[in-house]
C-alpha cells in the first residue's frame, strides 16, 4: 500500500523552492533558513524509507502508480529498491551540505541559487524513483534547468560557454533515449519499465536501443570520449554547483543503465559489453594521466571524476564476461556490489574534494595549484580534512574509496587478469595526481603572502567537512549496511544478466 512517501521526497523540495524565492533578494537570511529547513526536512522524510524495508528482495517498495496521461497510458509511477534508496540518502545529505556551504560564499541572489538547490534536490530524487520510463525521461531532462541556471548565473567567467556545452552534450544524448523508448512504447503499448524488461526483442533491436541507450547515459556518467563537457563545467560551476554535479548527476547515468541497458537489452549488453569495458579501462588509465598535468585544482579532480567512474561501468559491465561466459555469478554479483558501493563513496569522496577547493578559493579566489603552497601551516584543521579526502581519492584502505574499486577489481580478475591489471593500476595513477596535487597546495614553506594571511575552516565550513568525512570513514571501515541496504537489487541485476531474450 503506497504512503505517498516517495511524492514527498521529490515534491517538499521543488514547492519548499517557492517560499525560498518569495524571500527575495532583501531578507537573504530569510531565504537561507528556509533553504535549510526545507532541506532537513527532506533529509528526515528520506530516512522514512528505511522503515520497515526488506533488502533482501528486488521488489520496488514504497510503491505510487496514478494515471498521468490516459490517451498514452503513462503512469506517474514511483517505486524504490535498495540501489535508489541509498542514491536518495546520498541526495539529501549532499543537499544540506551544499546550502550550508553556500550560506556565507552567495551573496548574489542568494534566494535564487537557494531555490534552484531545492528545485535540482526534487527532480534529482525523482529520477531515482520513477519506474514509468517517461516519467523518468521527464525528470532525466528537467534536471539541466536548474543546473543550467546554477552554472549560468553564479559560475566563473566563462560560464556561459560552460553551461551551452553542458546542456547540448546532454540533451544530444537524450534524444537518442527518447527515440528508444517511442519505439518501445509502440512495440509494448506501455511505458512501465518492468513490462518494458520482460519484452521480447531481437538482437538487431535490442542493438540499436542499446547505443541509444548508451549515448544518453555515457553522457552523463561521464564516460570517454564524451566527458569533455564536465571540466568546463565543473571549472566555471560555484563549489555548490560543482559538488552536486560530482556527487549526485554523475550517478544518475550508472543508474539509467541499471534500469534500462540491463534489463531491456540484456543480450546487446552481452554483445557489445568489451566496448564499454575497454571505455571504461580507458577512463581509469588515460583519464588519470590527464589529470596529472592539471594546473587547475577543480579541473584534476573533475578529470579524476571521469577516472573513478570508470569502475562504475567497469564494475556493472564485467558482469557480462562472467556470467555468459564463465558462468561465475557470485564474481558478477561481487563487482555489481563493487560499482555500486563506488556510486556511493565518489558521490561524497568527490563532494568532499570540490568542498575543500571551495574553502581554499574562498580565501584567495583562485583555483590554480601554483598560487598556493604551506597551507597547513595556516590552516592545520583544513590540512587535515584535506589529507584524509586526497587518501580516500587515491583509494586508501580505511576509506570509502577502497571498497568499491577492490571490489571490482576482484571480479575483473575473475573475468581477466589482464583487466583487473590495468584497473589496479588505478591506485597508482590516482596516488600521483592527487599527492602530487597536495605536496604542491599543502606543504612546503609560503611564498605567497596571501596564503600567509588565510584564516583555517570556521564552524560552517567545519560542519560540512566533517559530515563528508564521518561519511567517507563509515563506509570504508564499515561498508556492510550499505552492501547489504543494496542486496536484494544488486542479486536481480545479475541474474537480468544472466536472461536472454533472443
Amino acid at each position: 500500500m503506497s504512503n505517498h512517501l516517495l511524492s514527498l521526497l521529490i515534491w517538499l523540495p521543488i514547492v519548499g523552492a517557492v517560499p525560498v524565492l518569495l524571500a527575495g533578494s532583501g531578507r537573504p537570511q530569510l531565504a537561507r533558513w528556509l533553504a535549510l529547513c526545507v532541506a532537513v526536512l527532506t533529509f528526515i522524510a528520506s530516512l522514512g524509507l528505511l522503515a520497515g524495508f526488506d533488502p533482501t528482495t528486488a521488489a520496488m517498495q514504497h510503491v505510487e502508480d496514478h494515471l498521468w496521461i490516459a490517451s498514452l497510458g503513462v503512469h506517474y509511477a514511483l517505486g524504490v529498491d535498495g540501489i535508489a534508496v541509498a542514491l536518495i540518502l546520498l541526495t539529501t545529505v549532499v543537499g544540506i551540505l551544499v546550502i550550508v556551504g553556500a550560506w556565507e560564499v552567495i551573496r548574489d541572489k542568494p534566494h535564487q541559487y537557494m531555490a534552484a538547490m531545492l528545485v535540482l534536490e526534487g527532480l534529482m530524487i525523482g529520477v531515482f524513483c520513477a519506474t514509468d520510463a517517461l516519467l523518468f525521461y521527464v525528470f532525466f531532462e528537467a534536471m539541466l534547468i536548474p543546473m543550467f541556471i546554477i552554472i549560468g548565473i553564479w559560475g566563473g567567467p566563462r560560464r556561459v560557454y560552460a553551461t551551452l556545452k553542458f546542456f547540448i552534450y546532454t540533451f544530444f544524448g537524450s534524444i537518442f533515449m527518447l527515440v528508444g523508448l517511442i519505439y518501445l512504447y509502440l512495440k509494448a503499448g506501455t511505458f512501465d519499465l518492468h513490462a518494458l524488461a520482460a519484452l521480447p526483442l531481437t538482437l538487431r533491436e535490442q542493438s540499436w536501443l542499446f547505443f541509444a541507450f548508451l549515448l544518453a547515459f555515457a553522457v552523463k556518467v561521464p564516460m570517454v570520449p564524451v566527458h569533455t563537457w564536465l571540466p568546463d563545467a565543473h571549472v566555471e560551476a560555484p563549489t555548490g554547483g560543482s559538488v552536486v554535479l560530482a556527487a549526485v548527476m554523475l550517478k544518475i547515468g550508472g543508474y539509467g543503465f541499471l534500469r534500462f541497458s540491463l534489463p531491456i537489452t540484456p543480450d546487446a549488453c552481452e554483445q557489445f559489453a568489451w566496448l564499454v569495458i575497454a571505455l571504461s579501462l580507458i577512463a581509469v588509465v588515460y583519464i588519470g594521466y590527464v589529470a596529472l598535468v592539471q594546473e587547475d585544482m577543480k579541473k584534476l579532480v573533475a578529470y579524476s571524476s571521469v577516472a573513478h567512474m570508470g569502475f562504475v561501468t567497469l564494475g556493472i559491465f564485467i558482469g557480462f564476461l562472467l556470467v555468459r561466459g564463465a558462468g561465475n555469478a557470485d564474481a558478477a554479483r561481487l563487482g555489481m556490489q563493487g560499482a555500486m558501493v563506488q556510486m556511493i563513496s565518489h558521490g561524497f569522496v568527490s563532494g568532499a574534494m570540490f568542498s575543500s577547493i571551495g574553502v581554499m578559493y574562498d580565501r584567495l579566489h583562485t583555483r590554480q595549484i601554483k598560487d598556493y603552497g604551506g597551507v597547513i601551516n595556516v590552516m592545520p584543521w583544513f590540512g587535515f580534512f584535506y589529507v584524509l579526502f586526497a587518501m580516500a581519492n587515491c583509494g586508501l584502505p580505511g576509506t570509502s574509496g577502497f571498497v568499491g574499486e577492490f571490489f571490482v577489481v576482484l571480479a575483473s580478475f575473475a573475468a581477466n587478469p589482464w583487466i583487473a591489471l590495468i584497473a589496479a593500476f588505478t591506485l597508482i595513477i590516482g596516488a600521483a595526481y592527487t599527492l602530487w596535487m597536495v605536496k604542491r597546495v599543502l606543504w612546503g614553506e609560503i611564498t605567497n603572502p596571501h596564503v600567509a594571511e588565510m584564516k583555517d575552516i570556521n564552524g560552517r565550513e567545519a560542519f560540512v567537512l566533517i559530515a563528508f568525512a564521518i561519511a567517507v570513514l563509515a563506509i570504508g571501515i564499515w561498508p556492510q549496511p550499505l552492501i547489504h541496504l543494496m542486496d536484494g537489487a544488486v542479486g536481480q541485476l545479475v541474474q537480468q544478466i544472466g536472461v536472454h531474450k533472443i
